[in-house]
């Protein structure tokens, strides 16, 4: 299971950190990512995160503003978003992978949390 928190609402610019607990399974063995599904669009890779948590993996839109990151003994993966704008507007999806080369391919996805960037 993993439940995700951390959404709101935030002025273009802004920051949000999400973070996600995981239970049910060894944390400590898979690798982890956030995807996110905006109004309209099919969901997308945002980030990924390797099981000893030295290797990462971000998509273009997002290089450089957002930052993953993980704690195995808290069983938790975060995701620190940072010159937040309009576009990251989506429901974050906290997703154990089953695949990172070539493509992130999830495993199984727990409940989204919605993050808003609007002034």
């Amino acid at each position: 299971q993993l439940q995700a928190s951390g959404g709101g609402l935030v002025q273009p610019g802004g920051s949000l950190r999400l973070s996600c607990k995981a239970s049910g399974f060894t944390f400590s063995r898979y690798d982890m990512a956030w995807f996110r599904q905006a109004p309209g669009k099919e969901r997308e890779f945002v980030s990924a995160v390797a099981w000893r948590g030295g290797d990462t993996l971000y998509s273009d839109s997002v290089k450089g503003r957002f930052t993953i990151s993980r704690d195995n003994v808290e069983r938790t993966v975060y995701l620190q978003m940072n010159s937040l704008k309009p576009e990251d507007t989506a429901i974050y999806y906290c997703s154990r992978l089953r695949q990172w080369r070539p493509t992130p391919i999830s495993a199984f996805w727990g409940q989204g949390t919605q993050v808003t960037v609007s002034s």
